[in-house]
């Protein structure tokens, strides 16, 4: 009889495993790089690449098609010192920027992906979606930091110039390519490269031309020029005759910045011993 009870445990247990299954949410983090392309970076270079981070929920509605929605932190900057362009590298300009993002994206898988089914274990993806962002380009000068939106660069403190005024939030398209594969059941390992087109053109604080030194006096009687008047026109720091003269280019306005993600990224799906197709 003891024989027979210990046979029975033995099968109701193995049936209770064949019947675990994996939840369609799924859990996971991203590390990673990031990069800048925009009015000083016009070449698409990646001499100042900076890092990136962040939290997603996933939800799998099939093998083949999944929605994630994602909060991502990204630090960018360049330089004008890193172009071969010589009216960039007078220009002298530079800038940093922190970035963090809400996004939602599809996700379609190139083949069948399976937590549970060793022959589905990996598949590459496309991805496309949109989001918001905030962003504050700032400077280093004379080794304090300075934003550049309040100081008016391009002239955005006058009348005259408010069409060049921006926000600190814009909205974002991610497209990109991936793959993953799980490395235990319900386990996901990934890697994922996403550009973002943006509907800003002053994440860097750079946009249209020049409106002059005049356009940037200083009210309080000092022997230091105010911020602005520099920072507008850095070119005084590697010329005897600087360039920003009134209408002059400063930057290009037929097209907006962009940024780059590309993160590893891992997640998961907790078990559940319901079928994921049932209510």
């Amino acid at each position: 009889m003891r024989k027979i009870l210990f046979i029975l445990f033995l099968f109701s247990f193995t049936q209770a495993e064949s019947q675990v299954f994996y939840r369609r949410s799924e859990y996971g983090f991203a590390l990673g790089g990031a990069n800048y392309f925009g009015d000083l970076n016009q070449n698409y270079s990646f001499k100042n690449v900076r890092y990136s981070g962040g939290l997603f929920l996933k939800y799998n509605f099939t093998d083949y098609i999944a929605l994630k929605l994602a909060g991502n932190y990204a630090f960018v900057g360049y330089d004008d010192k890193y172009s071969s362009n010589v009216y960039q590298k007078t220009r002298n300009l530079n800038f940093k920027s922190n970035i963090y993002e809400s996004v939602i994206q599809a996700e379609f898988n190139f083949f069948q992906y399976d937590v549970m089914d060793f022959d589905h274990r990996f598949t590459p993806y496309v991805t496309i979606g949109m989001g918001m962002f905030w962003y504050n380009p700032y400077t280093i000068y004379d080794k304090k930091r300075y934003d550049l939106r309040p100081l008016g660069t391009e002239g955005q403190n006058y009348d005259e110039y408010k069409s060049r005024r921006y926000s600190t939030t814009a909205v974002a398209f991610p497209i990109g390519l991936g793959f993953k594969f799980w490395m235990s059941k319900g386990m996901t390992f990934g890697m994922e490269v996403a550009n973002r087109s943006t509907t800003t053109d002053y994440l860097d604080d750079v946009s249209t031309t020049y409106v002059g030194k005049d356009k940037f006096v200083d009210t309080e009687p000092t022997p230091y020029p105010i911020p602005a008047a520099v920072l507008q026109d850095r070119s005084g720091e590697v010329t005897q005759t600087p360039i920003g003269i009134k209408g002059r280019q400063r930057g290009v306005s037929t097209t907006h910045d962009k940024y780059l993600l590309f993160q590893v990224t891992l997640s998961f799906r907790f078990p559940t011993y319901k079928c994921p197709g049932q209510r």
